[in-house]
């Protein structure tokens, strides 16, 4: 298996303290302690592996959005699909229509779709299994979805 396979993924963040980001010049991002959620995917030449390499790493410079949260959050896991099938607007979908999540009020992470947003607050760490079974209740032939340490 290649390290260059493409992939959908979520950050796992755990938030300690409340407060506010500015994301980008235009909007602002309200933090509550607890979880936050934010699908991806990498379908680029580098794939997931090289994605996930950019996330692991302290931020520099800012180019996407969870990059302006990653100063202020604690990267704790991940969850990761080497389906050659873009999952991300799904997984979002899961996450706020299943597991509850709340949105911010603007797209976060989601320039290029029609969803609310690709990042989801929580109160507590949503769990894995509670994850997959609501996705495989929406999409009964969705390949496996792995949980790897950050």
């Amino acid at each position: 298996m290649s390290a260059a396979r493409p992939g959908t993924y979520a950050l796992l963040l755990r938030i300690d303290a409340a407060g506010e980001v500015a994301v980008g010049r235009r909007h602002r991002l309200r933090l509550e302690p607890g979880w936050a959620v934010y699908v991806g995917s990498a379908f680029g030449s580098g794939g997931a592996a090289a994605r996930l390499a950019h996330h692991r790493r302290p931020v520099v410079r800012p180019h996407w959005h969870i990059d302006y949260l990653r100063n202020h959050a604690t990267l704790r896991a991940i969850w990761i699909n080497h389906d050659p099938s873009r999952h991300e607007c799904l997984w979002a979908t899961v996450l706020r229509e299943d597991l509850g999540g709340a949105p911010p009020p603007f797209r976060f992470g989601a320039p290029d779709c029609r969803c609310a947003a690709h990042f989801h607050q929580f109160p507590e760490r949503p769990t894995l299994a509670a994850f997959a079974a609501a996705l495989y209740a929406r999409c009964p032939a969705h390949a496996a979805v792995l949980e790897q340490a950050a």
